[in-house]
Formats: structure tokens, C-alpha cells, sequence
């Protein structure tokens, strides 16, 4: 759908997302929701007629220097360290190089080429933070995560993030002219723990391409997925690691075949190992096996979309057992889907998910807790059906197109009060 077009809508924007290119598939490494949101909207954002330039790292010698997505969508790889074998944690010594190789790229186009800056992450910020003083633009940030919200909800035994990382978003958020939150609780934990101006903040919730993520012919996706008709699947979308606790669902599926040994259950597993999850990449087979339900957890590789929505189609449940979430794209692409969700009580879940509704809020990660509330919903076909027949319309209130709205109204407010960035860019 078309989106207006607000005063002061920007005709182009450098979009920074500097350690994960939105080219990557989803589901592994540090490609997440995020890679998402970026291309989603930047393409959306071309439709309202404001041309997209995407900056990030290129992790390979074989990327092109640009590459055109569609028409007003480009990706730009910006060469910084070596291609291959940088994590994200080694970027900010890198953050220098990426901003010389920003401001290089600048340097060759005509003056006043952008308009605005919208950095997403705390790494892409820093350099939106130059180049916004740079080129005398505003600087729009969206944080996405926070170390403050993520150390003080880790997984046992998961490493806190630094505190380099703390000292750079609290810079960031000083800096920016505006700052967009996924959801409510999010603007308040930025105002709560990182001081930011309630009235520099604006809420704009992330989409689901609501035509790829339906309902469709469940019968026929557990086919393409190879699930027998009387197996029930719990399934699991995501990267690998503690924060995302894929652990929590397996060990709930033991408790759930313990107490019942004759139900037919597959858990699968979509996706791939990512941060901490690294230094064990097979710690959850190993946990599998050491519970004795490897025969019932199926590992599948990170998939492309229209797989992903053959999955969800397929599933009785999805299982979003986070123990932080600045939003929660998983449990809003099931839900479009028409299956229900059964999320953990964090952050942006408790907006992705109606709880009650379209699924169940789980306000703990004990996985006892977690077998009682799936096995009860399972035992429930009438009540499965109730939060399935409310999970398309509850997702349906998320669409990429509202987001660039939303953007477009952030940037429409960035581009009237010069003053904010102004006064941000003279304090630094």
C-alpha cells in the first residue's frame, strides 16, 4: 500500500547497519530480526519515494562494492579489517575504518547528498554520529538491543555484555536527534537507564510481510516439511545462543514425554548458532541426547521465507522462550501465519503477543513451568483453535508499511528541529 508523504520527508537517507548486512539469511551468525527490519522498511520507505542507501561491513572479498535490491534500495559494502573471521565483538576497533570508508564514499557525490542518517545498533551509531556532524544532518538511532536490558535478564552461565558496549550507547542516545523504539517498554527503559528525553523518542513497531506470513493449507505444509499427520511440533525459529534459551524448550519437551512417553512430539529447531552460542555450537544436541529425546528434536538450517512460513503453518505452537527481546519478529511471523505463540513475559514480546489471546506469556523459564503451559494448551484443542482463530488479526496490527510510516514521521520531526541535532553535535 502506498505510503503519504509527510513535510519535511527526506529524498535520501544513509541507513548504517554496519556489522550484519541485511543480504544475510536470517537465522545464524549475527543475522537476526534486525536484517529484517532493515531491508523491510528501506523498501517501503523507496515506495514513499525517499531513495535508501544501506552501508555495511562486507564480510567477503567476493561482494560487489554495491548492490541494487530494487529500484531505490541499494547495499553499499564498506571495506574495514579482514573479510572474514571478525566477530562482532572485535568491531569497534574497526569503527574508525568504517567511518573513513563512509566519509570517503560521501566525499565523491554531490554536496548535500544526504538528508538524514538512520543508524541501527549501538556500532552503526557511533559512526552515524560522525557522519551526521560531518555532512550537518540529523541522526536518527534505532538501538534494537540494549546491554543494560540484556545483562540484567542472562541466561545462566551467558557472559554480560561489556561495558565498552554501555559507555557507547549511553553516547549514542546523548547524540542522536531522535531515537525509535520497537515498543513501549523500550522507550522506557531508554528514558529509565539510559537518560534519553521521553519527548526524543518515538515508537514505531517493526512489521511482517503480511503476504508471505498467512494462513495456508496446514496439511500440505506438514507435508513439505516432512511431519506425519499425527505428530504434534513445537517449534523454535532463531539463532542459537542463551538468550534466545532454545535450551528452555528442550528440556520442556523431556518433562512433557516423561510424564506422558506415548505422545507423538517433534520439536524442530530452525536456525543456526550465534554469539556465545559459539564457543558450544552443539550444545544442543549434545542436551538433546543427554535427555534422551534426540530422536524427537529435528535440526533444521536457517530457512528462506517462504520455507520459514511453511514451518510456522506446520507447527501446533511456536515456542519464543527469550530472556530478552527488544521485539520479537518470530512470534509476530507465526502469528500471521495462524499459529499460536507461547512467548516468554519479556520486553517486546508482551506487544508481539496478545497474551490470552493470541498465544500465552510465560512469566518465568523454568521448563517445568513451560511443559505445564504447552501441554495444557495441547490438551485444549478448543482453546488452540480460539488463539489460533485471534493470531492472524492480532499480527495483522504489525505491517512494514505502518513502520515506514512511522519512520517517515520520525524523520519529518528530525528534519523540522534542526536545533536538537544542533545542540547534540555542539556538546559532543
Amino acid at each position: 500500500m502506498a505510503i503519504r508523504r509527510v513535510r519535511g520527508t527526506p529524498r535520501r537517507v544513509a541507513v548504517l547497519s554496519v556489522h550484519t548486512s541485511p543480504l544475510a539469511q536470517p537465522g545464524t551468525g549475527d543475522a537476526g530480526g534486525m536484517n529484517v527490519y532493515v531491508i523491510e522498511s528501506a523498501r517501503r520507505l523507496a515506495a514513499a519515494g525517499v531513495e535508501v542507501e544501506i552501508f555495511t561491513r562486507a564480510d567477503s572479498s567476493d561482494l560487489p562494492p554495491t548492490v541494487e535490491i530494487e529500484p531505490g534500495v541499494s547495499v553499499r559494502h564498506l571495506r574495514a579489517g579482514p573479510f572474514e573471521g571478525l566477530r562482532k565483538e572485535d568491531l569497534p576497533a574497526q569503527l574508525c575504518a568504517l567511518s573513513a570508508e563512509l566519509l570517503g564514499f560521501e566525499s565523491r557525490l554531490p554536496e548535500g547528498w544526504f538528508d538524514l542518517v538512520h543508524s541501527h545498533y549501538w556500532l552503526s551509531g557511533h559512526v552515524g554520529w560522525l557522519a551526521s556532524q560531518r555532512w550537518n544532518v540529523p541522526l536518527v538511532h534505532s538501538m534494537h538491543t540494549m546491554a543494560k536490558v540484556k545483562n540484567a535478564g542472562l541466561a545462566e552461565g551467558d557472559r554480560p555484555e561489556p561495558h565498552v558496549r554501555v559507555i557507547g550507547e549511553e553516547q549514542v542516545v546523548a547524540a542522536s536527534t531522535r531515537l525509535i523504539a520497537n515498543t513501549l517498554d523500550e522507550a522506557a527503559d531508554l528514558s529509565l537507564l539510559y537518560s534519553a528525553a521521553p519527548e526524543a523518542i518515538d515508537v514505531v513497531h517493526p512489521g511482517v510481510d503480511l503476504d508471505v506470513f498467512s494462513p495456508g493449507d496446514r496439511a500440505a505444509a506438514r507435508r513439505e516439511v516432512g511431519l506425519a499427520g499425527h505428530e504434534r511440533c513445537l517449534l523454535f525459529v532463531g539463532r542459537l545462543q542463551p538468550l534466545k534459551a532454545p535450551d528452555v524448550l528442550v528440556r520442556a519437551a523431556a518433562h512433557m514425554l516423561a510424564e506422558d512417553p506415548g505422545l507423538s512430539l517433534v520439536v524442530a529447531i530452525n536456525g543456526g548458532p550465534s554469539g556465545s552460542g559459539l564457543e558450544h555450537p552443539t550444545a544442543l544436541q549434545e542436551l538433546a541426547a543427554d535427555l534422551g529425546i534426540a530422536d524427537r528434536v529435528r535440526f533444521e538450517p536457517p530457512a528462506p521465507r517462504e520455507r520459514l512460513a511453511a514451518w510456522y503453518r506446520a507447527a501446533d505452537l511456536t515456542v519464543v522462550p527469550s530472556y530478552s527481546e527488544s521485539f520479537g519478529l518470530v512470534a509476530v511471523e507465526s502469528q500471521a501465519c495462524g499459529t499460536p505463540v507461547v512467548a516468554a513475559d519479556v520486553g517486546g514480546l508482551r506487544t508481539a503477543v496478545a497474551d490470552g489471546r493470541s498465544g500465552v506469556l510465560v512469566s518465568d523459564h523454568d521448563p517445568r513451568t513451560w511443559a505445564r503451559v504447552i501441554s495444557d494448551l495441547l490438551a485444549t484443542p478448543d482453546r488452540l483453535a480460539n488463539l489460533a482463530a485471534h493470531a492472524r488479526t492480532h499480527a495483522e496490527k504489525f505491517s512494514w508499511s505502518t513502520t515506514a510510516a512511522g519512520l517517515l514521521g520520525s524523520y519529518d520531526t528530525a528534519l523540522r528541529r534542526p536545533q536538537a541535532w544542533s545542540k547534540a553535535a555542539s556538546s559532543s
